[in-house]
This record gives C-alpha cells, sequence and structure tokens, in this order.
C-alpha cells in the first residue's frame, strides 16, 4: 500500500479505526476462553487429527496419535517417578528437535510451568536463568550438557533428563546419527552429569505408570518466557494458559481466512524456545492440524533447502536474515513455490530489499508482524490480502488495543506523530516473575493504566497502520534476539585493563542490529579488540559478543553523569 502524505489529524482511540483495514472474514474479537487450558486445546487436536502427521524432523514424522501417546507417558513419568506437582517449574534445554514438542506438551499435561532455554547459553547465563525460574527439573540435548554440567551444584535442579538428537529417529538411524554427532562431527563435549536420566528411560517407565490429569484453567502459568528489560538481566515474562490461548486464536482470526485445518505443512526454522515460534509455528499450527517441517539447524543453508525440495510447504515463518539466506541461495531460488500461500516475518524489522527479494522469487508477500515475549507475543500483524511491502508493522490483531503516549504518558491523538506504543489485551502477560515490589510501581512498572508499556516509538497513520520509527529502551535486537546492554557491560567491566564501557545497538545490513562495545581502557594497560572480544565469548552466547568494538579516551555524558548512548550508535556496514 501507498504511503500517505497528510497533515497529522486528530483520531479517535475510543474505536478501531484499523477494523475495516483487514481483509472481508477477520473478526474484530476473538473467544479468549474457547479452551480452558492448552491441556484442553492438545487434548481436541490429538482426538480431532489423530491419524495426521503432526511433526516432522530428520526424515521422522510422528502422528498426532503418537504425539499423544508419548506426551501422555512423559507426564506421567513426572508426576508419578519424579513427583513434580501443578506449577513446578521444568526448563526445556534443546533445538528443533522432534524431542522438543513431546518434552513441552507432556510438561503442559503434567501441570508444569515451561522454562525455554536457549541451548547457546554460556555456564554463567545458563545458571542465572535456572536459579532464577526455580526450576526443579531439565531436559537437555546431550551436545549442551557440559554447559549444565558446571553450574549444576550452584542451581537448585533435582532433576536432569538427557536426551540425543537422534533419540525420536527409530534405532538404526537414530544410533547413526548419535553416532556421527558424537565420534565424527565431536559436537558433544566431555561432561559429567553421573544422576542424569535418560530420556528413552523415562517414557518407557512412563508407559506403566498412571497418568493423572491436573485441574488447569486460564490464569494457570504456562510459560516464564525469559526476555529482559534495560536494567539489570533477563526477567521471566509469566504466561498463563489464557494468553497463549488467546494469541492463538488471534493469529487464527487474522490468518484463518487462508489457512485450511488439516491441510496445511508449515517450515518452523526459528527454534520453538523463541516466543515467536513456539505461538506462530508450534501451537498455531497444532491447532489447525498441520504438519510441523522441524528444522534443527537452520543456519546450514544447503541442508535446509535440500529438505525443502521434498516438503510441498504451504507456510513459513522466519526472521529477516534467514530470508535474506534463502533469497540468495541458487538452490533455493529453484525450488516450486506453487503451495505457499503465508510467509510471515517477526523478531527484527523486515527489510524491503529483502520482502522484495521474497516476493520476486516465491510469488508470496512476506508479511512483517511485531510483537514481544510479554504479548505472547503477537501485537499487530500486516493483512494477508497486502499487495507488497509497505514498511508498516501492519493492524493490531483481534482484541486489541494500541496507543501511543508522549513523554508525560498522555495518548497522542494526531496521526502520525510518534510516540511510545501501548498495548492492551488478553495475550498481555500478568507481570514479570519474582519482580522487584518497587519495579511493579510508577515510571518503572512495565504497565501504565493498566496498559503495557512496550518501549517501541511508533506512528500510526489515518488507516490504522503502525510504523516503527525508534527504540525507547535501550536494548539491542540482535537477529530477533533480546541483548541487554548492561549485561555486556558488566562482563566488559570484568576486564582488568577495563575502566569504563557502553554497549549500543548498531544497524547492520545482514543482523538487524549488532552489538557495539564502546571501552575507555585504564591508564597504562594494553587492550586490543581481538583480545577483549576472546575474554567476552568466555561469558556471553555468540550473538551477544559484541561485533565492533571502539576505544576512547572518554565516554559522552550529561552533566550528571549518565553516558549518551545515542551519541554512541554509529551505523557498521
Amino acid at each position: 500500500m501507498e504511503h500517505v502524505q497528510a497533515e497529522s489529524q486528530p483520531l479517535s482511540f475510543t474505536g478501531k479505526p484499523w477494523l475495516n483495514r483487514y481483509p472481508t472474514g477477520v473478526p474484530a474479537e476473538i473467544d479468549a476462553d474457547k479452551f480452558s487450558s492448552l491441556m484442553e486445546m492438545f487434548e481436541q487436536g490429538v482426538r480431532d487429527y489423530a491419524d495426521k502427521p503432526a511433526f516432522t524432523n530428520f526424515g521422522k514424522t510422528i502422528s498426532y496419535r503418537e504425539l499423544d501417546s508419548l506426551s501422555r507417558d512423559f507426564a506421567a513419568y513426572l508426576q508419578h517417578t519424579l513427583h513434580l506437582k501443578v506449577g513446578d517449574r521444568i526448563a526445556l534445554m534443546m533445538p528443533n528437535l522432534l524431542q522438543y514438542p513431546v518434552c513441552l506438551f507432556g510438561a503442559l499435561r503434567a501441570g508444569l510451568v515451561v522454562v525455554n532455554v536457549n541451548p547457546l547459553y554460556t555456564a554463567r547465563e545458563l545458571k542465572y536463568q535456572l536459579s532464577d525460574a526455580q526450576a526443579d527439573t531439565i531436559v537437555i540435548v546431550e551436545n549442551f550438557a557440559h554447559t549444565l554440567a558446571e553450574v549444576l551444584p550452584e542451581t537448585g535442579v533435582k532433576n536432569v533428563l538427557l536426551t540425543q538428537m537422534g533419540d525420536h529417529l527409530g534405532f538404526v538411524k537414530g544410533t547413526v546419527l548419535n553416532l556421527v554427532v558424537k565420534h565424527v562431527k565431536k559436537l558433544i563435549p566431555a561432561y559429567q552429569l553421573p544422576t542424569a536420566i535418560n530420556y528413552h528411560v523415562a517414557i518407557r517407565a512412563g508407559k506403566n505408570l498412571p497418568y493423572t490429569r491436573p485441574t488447569l484453567n486460564g490464569d494457570s502459568l504456562a510459560f516464564l518466557q525469559y526476555t529482559g528489560g534495560t536494567t539489570g538481566r533477563s526477567k521471566g515474562a509469566m504466561l498463563s494458559h489464557r494468553n497463549l490461548l488467546a494469541n492463538v486464536e488471534q493469529c487464527v482470526g487474522v490468518y484463518g481466512p487462508v489457512l485450511e485445518v488439516g491441510k496445511e505443512k508449515v517450515v518452523t526454522a526459528l527454534p520453538l524456545y523463541h516466543v515467536f515460534a513456539l505461538t506462530a509455528n508450534g501451537l498455531l499450527f497444532f491447532r489447525l492440524g498441520a504438519e510441523n517441517l522441524l528444522i534443527t539447524n537452520p543456519r546450514d543453508i544447503p541442508r535446509f533447502v535440500k529438505e525443502l525440495k521434498s516438503y510441498p510447504f504451504t507456510c513459513i515463518t522466519g526472521v529477516n536474515t534467514l530470508f535474506n539466506a534463502l533469497v540468495n541461495n541458487e538452490d533455493f531460488q529453484k525450488l516450486n513455490f506453487s503451495t505457499l500461500k503465508l510467509t510471515i516475518g517477526g523478531g527484527m524489522a523486515v527489510q524491503r530489499v529483502v520482502a522484495e527479494h521474497w516476493q520476486r522469487i516465491t510469488g508470496s508477500r512476506l508479511l512483517e508482524g511485531y510483537g514481544l515475549t510479554e504479548c505472547s507475543p503477537l501485537v499487530t500483524v500486516c493483512p494477508y490480502d497486502m499487495k507488497a511491502y509497505n514498511g508498516s508493522i501492519g493492524l493490531p490483531v483481534c482484541s486489541t488495543d494500541v496507543r501511543l503516549v508522549d513523554d508525560h504518558d498522555e495518548v497522542i491523538s494526531l496521526t502520525h506523530t510518534p510516540g511510545e506504543m501501548e498495548v492492551k489485551g488478553p495475550q498481555v502477560m500478568s507481570g514479570y516473575w519474582q519482580a522487584d515490589p518497587h519495579e511493579a510501581k510508577g515510571p518503572d512498572s512495565p504497565f501504565h493504566e493498566g496498559w503495557l508499556r512496550t518501549g517501541d516509538i511508533a506512528t500510526m497513520d489515518e488507516r490504522g497502520f503502525f510504523t516503527i520509527v525508534d527504540r525507547k529502551k535501550d536494548m539491542i535486537l540482535v537477529s530477533g534476539f533480546n541483548v541487554f546492554p548492561n549485561e555486556i557491560e558488566e562482563i566488559a567491566m570484568q576486564h582488568p585493563s577495563v575502566l569504563e564501557a557502553a554497549a549500543v545497538g548498531v544497524p547492520h545490513a545482514e543482523y538487524g542490529e549488532i552489538v557495539k562495545l564502546v571501552v575507555v581502557k585504564k591508564p597504562g594497560t594494553q587492550l586490543d579488540e581481538k583480545t577483549l572480544k576472546d575474554y567476552c565469548r568466555q561469558y556471553l552466547t555468540a550473538y551477544k559478543v559484541p561485533k565492533v568494538i571502539e576505544f576512547r579516551d572518554e565516554l559522552p555524558k550529561t552533566n550528571v553523569g549518565k553516558i549518551l548512548r545515542r551519541e554512541l550508535r554509529d551505523p557498521v556496514s
């Protein structure tokens, strides 16, 4: 759609000016209480689609019926062998494998709270999240067991379930893959976890144990999904069953008219531990009875494309960097896209050149959406009937209100006037896990008059389309993942030669943003960029490690000593 150049005009926020911009069939409101819990949604899905393929990975497919059986056995083991109770926290630390949906739905069926963990975390990061979430149990793929072994005694984790990459691929194929991963590719560093429980043993044991269906409702806590703020470390957004169910129904509302129940084939390249893929791929397409192709390593583009050749996918989601890598791959350009009907981009800004390139090659529009972990995550989407990329993040989803406020928290009633986005809807979290009582009120509260503060500055046009113009928070967004400046600075400051440090995000053509670290060295010390990067790599996940380090004699500051981060942001090609 063309950009409308117009003078700012008053706009009423009492109504929803964007509703008539959606195509026919998109409802204004959804029923957030269609299911009492995710468990009930799961039970209906495995009943309605029992013999349909549910998840495929490494050429192995499990049906909805098999998923029902496996997750039931896992839930029984959690309940009756590990004696976990409703509300206990279980961490899942693995890439996209068939084990993930089995453990996810098994945990939810046991009434547990799922804590998704990035498998690439360093020992320091893992220790913090497990301790903060007060996790009792963790399921971890063997490739990353060495990280857990390093910090396990310093956490409250009592039970470790250990799985291997090929555990659901059958005896021959699974054994071969596990041997290749361990002895050929040498992807499993040495570790010691003497009390760890074998995943297969747990599933087999669960077959002979009773399953007790817990009593859950929409307000029951389902996930602690870790995200962050601009101060301190990451925080666990408390997402209830109703929050996730509402967002699934909102997705059905805005995309449902182009999706056919029981007939879709979706590609899940983003990790399911990320809230975007969790909802937009895992839960939404389960709700629709779709087959879900799980890509374990989307960075291996040649293998990824090879898998796509034999999978007539109808839907795909991803981040800008993934789409960019695909459209620049010659083999991808030769694929048959006749079945593709829906492409959704999120997690980071979609670039015009990538969106237009994607549409030329596939014939499918790359529809940008916007969300936050705190919103389960979807807030706005571009309508599926849009003819081309328009640079906006689209329109609010069903049953969602979005408003803009100025620096004085006054509601902005003029179009094309920037303000901080605030969101209200059934998908919005109740708050942060173990939040500081002092942060729950006043200017540090994530809420303002019952609206969630997003920290993003946007404008809205006469048609209700929102466009992000800036980020109020200092959070850095690298390929869709949140990076918090204070965490980077804390690590850098531990180096004996660093006097001061400030981390900022700077634009980057491939990653959206990368981390830039500006450092003041202690007098008389020697320190170079490579040395400091190597130091940071010991304590930070790869995407958090500064890609650019600049040394200065001093940092720009206000007259009260606050660092002027805006002056540190220079574009990096």
